[in-house]
């Protein structure tokens, strides 16, 4: 029996990557929808970038009923917002909720500063519907059917949480930016694997995890607040995951270059966790 069903909407870092080398893999930013059992229309969405758009199609034609839940605050996980048809329409009913800021600033006030003039035309008030936004603590809430628990993890420029989803049968992880150098080195040199994401991805049937850089790269680049694909693979074995997805991509990082990067990570048939690259419109039935 199906328990719920995730639509990769975006799975890019950073910002969008168009053209002919980025087709397979997609270039749309961070955005994940989710659908109860038996329900065509997701009504929970894990960050908001471009990917948001195609959430609308998702929907047919009928308005989005759901909550949205922000990780972090960056461009690329919140730029889709005000060009999301299906919640902006004057039957819309979306909660956001997003991780409480350290300055205290409310919600609804912390995204008018990357959304209101001179930035962008409207404020996050000028979305049409019933918008309610919100702010979370580290800790659970119940939303549209799933518990969530919610942890925060290291990420440079910002409180940034990592997510747990279920629907008491079924487990979702997603932490699409993860700075694990940023707690110390760790047995691999790709960073610690602490407390926080071996809780909220330990059992998981689906973890998501940001694999933005390869390990050549962690000694240049780690401190922009990423993590290697090796380590969200080493994460996905040390805490029991069924299924690794490889996903925040480098906006150059190639059709090409993820295939090779999934062969170079395959796991072996039979073998825990399944490694998949990431790919922008497929969909896993957990």
């Amino acid at each position: 029996m199906v328990a719920m069903r995730v639509h990769l909407c975006g799975v890019r870092g950073s910002t969008p990557a168009p053209g002919a080398d980025f087709v397979r893999y997609g270039g749309q930013t961070s955005c994940v929808a989710v659908a109860r059992d038996g329900d065509r229309a997701p009504v929970l969405i894990l960050d908001a970038g471009t990917g948001l758009r195609a959430v609308t199609g998702l929907l047919g034609d009928r308005p989005f009923d759901g909550t949205i839940l922000l990780t972090h605050l960056h461009w690329d996980h919140v730029h889709g917002l005000p060009f999301f048809r299906g919640g902006d329409r004057e039957d819309a009913r979306v909660t956001l909720l997003l991780p409480e800021q350290e300055d205290g600033a409310d919600a609804e006030e912390v995204l008018s500063r990357g959304m209101s003039p001179p930035h962008f035309p409207i404020t996050p008030s000028g979305l049409r519907g019933a918008w309610t936004f919100g702010s979370m603590r580290p800790g659970t809430v119940k939303a549209e059917g799933f518990l969530i628990e919610a942890r925060e993890v290291p990420h440079k420029g910002g409180r940034t949480f990592g997510y747990r989803v279920s629907d008491g049968r079924s487990v979702l992880t997603y932490i699409p930016d993860h700075c694990p150098t940023a707690a110390g080195p760790g047995p691999d040199g790709w960073g610690e694997y602490h407390p926080a994401v071996l809780a909220l991805a330990a059992g998981a049937d689906l973890l998501i995890h940001d694999s933005f850089m390869e390990p050549r790269e962690v000694a240049a680049e780690a401190a922009f607040g990423h993590a290697a694909a090796d380590y969200a693979v080493e994460l996905g074995r040390r805490a029991g995951a069924r299924r690794v997805l490889l996903a925040h991509h480098k906006p150059d990082r190639t059709d090409q270059a993820l295939d090779e990067l999934g062969l170079r990570l395959a796991s072996q048939p039979g073998q825990e966790p399944e490694v998949i690259v990431a790919a922008e419109g497929r969909i896993y039935q957990l």
